[in-house]
């Protein structure tokens, strides 16, 4: 995607429209269109996902001590369908949705998170995020989202240490048996950023887990910002 300007950004109800691309909701059913390029070879990337929510959650939780940000949960456990024609891409499977705003930026209040999330057998949604917040202190966020839309705190197992991604970044995952957790796959690695999938064992049952690690140390620095805008490209004036 293109970092974009304020002019090129406009939402109603049941719209937002990012320059050339745009998210709509109807019927319970978000649809996201896309229309980009990517970076440097300037390809087109088209498409239309369209994400059907298992339930919808009004739950918003401050991430770090300050409330200055603020992670929503809109649907943990969805079906999604992805239809592009720029490349020719074709697929469907399950799906989580959620939105994160804050007050300023993500260097300015954490040092690195991991996340995971994690259906179980009753079909309900595990979530945990594992933050370090930039004063040195933890929080730690455990939320089960149930079939029936209630929400249910639990208390997170113990920290486990993954092995190091490709760039070096440390990631943990939250286990109760220790023994039992295994990098399954990297989907993502980079400078700062690593999404994985990961078998646990959560909430008396053993998991498969969606796991991403974000360090916002690596982030700052003054290399990492330099590639940035190489991986995503910054448009200010909606030119596309």
């Amino acid at each position: 995607m293109t970092e974009r300007a304020q002019n090129a950004i406009n939402r109603t109800e049941h719209t937002f429209t990012i320059g050339p691309s745009h998210l709509h909701w109807e019927n319970d059913v978000l649809t996201i269109e896309i229309k980009e390029r990517v970076p440097l070879l300037g390809n087109k990337v088209e498409g239309t996902i369209k994400v059907y929510p298992d339930q919808l959650f009004n739950h918003v939780i401050a991430l770090d001590d300050q409330e200055k940000h603020r992670w929503g949960p809109i649907s943990p456990s969805a079906r999604v369908e992805v239809s592009f024609t720029k490349p020719n891409l074709h697929w469907k499977g399950s799906a989580y949705f959620d939105s994160n705003e804050g007050d300023e930026a993500v260097s300015q209040s954490f040092s690195e998170w991991d996340w995971s999330r994690a259906h179980l057998k009753d079909g309900s949604t595990a979530v945990i995020y594992d933050v370090r917040q930039s004063n040195g202190a933890e929080r730690i966020i455990a939320s089960k989202f149930n079939v029936d839309g209630t929400v249910e705190p639990f208390a997170a197992p113990e920290r486990v240490s993954l092995r190091k991604t490709g760039w070096g970044i440390k990631r943990n995952m939250r286990s109760e048996k220790t023994g039992t957790v295994e990098l399954l796959n990297t989907y993502e690695d980079t400078p700062f950023y690593a999404r994985s999938r990961i078998q646990s064992h959560l909430l008396g049952e053993g998991v498969i887990s969606m796991h991403e690690t974000l360090n916002v140390n690596r982030l700052k620095s003054n290399i990492v910002q330099l590639m940035l805008p190489w991986r995503m490209p910054r448009n200010p004036t909606m030119i596309f």
